[in-house]
């Protein structure tokens, strides 16, 4: 049975799509834009995006009983690949400082994106019973 899971912790979607299913041991999330759910505003930079992107991500598994070192997958859409480098370094801290290993991933360029963000992440989590 799947479960939608829903936070106030993560921006809601401005679409008609749910932030994340449950179903069985997956958490499949949708794709999460850099809102900064406090202020409700999206930063300029690309790495303060990606690492706000990131942390909606861990807001919705965390409401979904899951863990950042229950991500299996990520797919990364970006505005600026030319900008990898960047995007590399805050990914690797945000998964090392949640000690967690690095999912497989894919990171694929875009011409654009929801709200004129530079970066969209989406990812799959598995949890072990």
């Amino acid at each position: 049975m799947n479960c939608i899971i829903k936070t106030k912790n993560a921006p809601k979607p401005i679409g008609p799509y749910s932030q994340a299913i449950k179903t069985d041991n997956f958490v499949i999330l949708s794709g999460q834009i850099p809102i900064d759910i406090k202020s409700n505003r999206i930063p300029e930079n690309i790495s303060e995006q990606t690492y706000i992107v990131l942390m909606n991500i861990k807001s919705i598994l965390i409401e979904s009983g899951l863990q950042v070192k229950d991500i299996i997958k990520t797919t990364i859409f970006t505005t600026q690949l030319k900008k990898i480098d960047i995007i590399n370094e805050i990914y690797m801290k945000f998964f090392l400082d949640n000690h967690a290993n690095f999912p497989a991933r894919s990171c694929i360029e875009v011409q654009a994106l929801p709200k004129n963000v530079k970066i969209e992440i989406e990812a799959i989590a598995f949890k072990k019973n």
